[in-house]
């Protein structure tokens, strides 16, 4: 058995599932409903499939010209996407409790704005002297 396709694969899948984080993050943010969250996840992994099961097909078949066999390949990729899914979505998770802007009661108020968020923006010292000159004017 060839490992090349499923290099390829494993490349697809980190790109896939950061991607499919990323779309959502946005779509939670745009509907602000936590009840929602499993289909989110759910439709996130089925695209993660259907992308890296084309990648390893044509790997497999164009470019190594070798037997395609179906229901192996979906069993081997889904154990390639699942942990590789769950571990970013944890991680990416995390990412979004450190870095968000602020922290808010359960009656909506704004408690204390997040000082890793503001350290994260903060302007690097390049930016000091970009518009010095036209400061000056």
């Amino acid at each position: 058995m060839y490992i090349v396709p499923y290099i390829v694969s494993l490349f697809v899948i980190v790109i896939s599932v950061f991607v499919t984080l990323l779309v959502k993050s946005e779509l939670e943010r745009l509907f602000r409903d936590q009840n929602a969250v499993a289909p989110f996840h759910i439709c996130n992994v089925v695209i993660t499939l259907m992308v890296s099961f084309a990648a390893n097909a044509v790997m497999t078949i164009y470019i190594i010209r070798n037997e395609f066999k179906l229901i192996p390949q979906l069993v081997i990729l889904m154990a390639m996407i699942l942990p590789i899914y769950y571990f970013g979505n944890l991680a990416f998770e995390k990412y979004k409790l450190v870095y968000r802007k602020y922290n808010t009661v359960e009656n909506g108020k704004v408690l204390i704005l997040n000082e890793k968020y503001l350290k994260k923006k903060k302007r690097s010292s390049l930016f000091k002297e970009y518009n010095a000159f036209s400061k000056e004017k």
